[in-house]
């Protein structure tokens, strides 16, 4: 059975972030769900802040970060949690973002959450998350995951949390098993034969 690959981002900023726990449940729910093994890497943001930040001055990524953008390129699945501030996503999120090549998540499966204070956040998925991956050509899984401060206190409020998270994952799993798994070919490599080169006929 082929092993397909899961790439987790959390944007969160602190230590320990509950965007990095929602990731954690996020990316356990939908080992549990898949029907194949996955293989799966979560992205601290922040440990990449300063390197993301080099990356939009120079245009050029140091290798940890490079080796970040290729893992997401080449990625199965992904799942992308940020903080929500200002009623969006954070800026190192969105800057994350903006260095990925504009193809790169085309056609990629992706489940989107965010965490914040309040439930008055909660739109900030549908308005601001979900377009941006729109716009990337991302297939977006239908259920988003958001988490307010409340939501790890009250049990009433974790069971609800707990089946939304559950939902997601499943989803993300079935969009997963519709999909071949993904090939990131040599960008150097010779795409076309020689003769289509030189335009030669019989």
């Amino acid at each position: 059975m082929t092993t397909r690959s899961l790439v987790v981002i959390s944007a969160g900023l602190s230590q320990p972030s509950s965007t990095r726990l929602l990731a954690d449940q996020l990316s356990a729910a939908a080992v549990s769900a898949a029907g194949v093994p996955l293989d799966v890497r979560v992205i601290e943001l922040r440990d990449l802040a300063h390197d993301i930040t080099n990356n939009l001055l120079t245009g050029f990524p140091p290798a940890a970060l490079r080796e970040a953008v290729d893992a997401v390129t080449a990625a199965d699945a992904l799942i992308a949690v940020t903080p929500i501030f200002t009623a969006s996503y954070s800026g190192l999120f969105k800057s994350f973002v903006d260095i990925l090549d504009k193809d790169a998540l085309a056609g990629k499966p992706v489940l989107i959450a965010a965490t914040a204070g309040t439930a008055r956040h909660s739109l900030a998925l549908e308005h601001a998350l979900r377009p941006l991956f729109a716009y990337l050509r991302a297939v977006v899984i239908p259920t988003a995951v958001f988490a307010a401060s409340d939501d790890w206190g009250s049990d009433s409020a974790e069971g609800a949390l707990s089946a939304r998270i559950t939902r997601a994952a499943g989803e993300l799993a079935d969009e997963l098993s519709r999909r071949a798994p993904v090939t990131v070919g040599d960008p150097f490599a010779l795409q076309v034969t020689f003769e289509d080169l030189l335009d030669v006929r019989d």
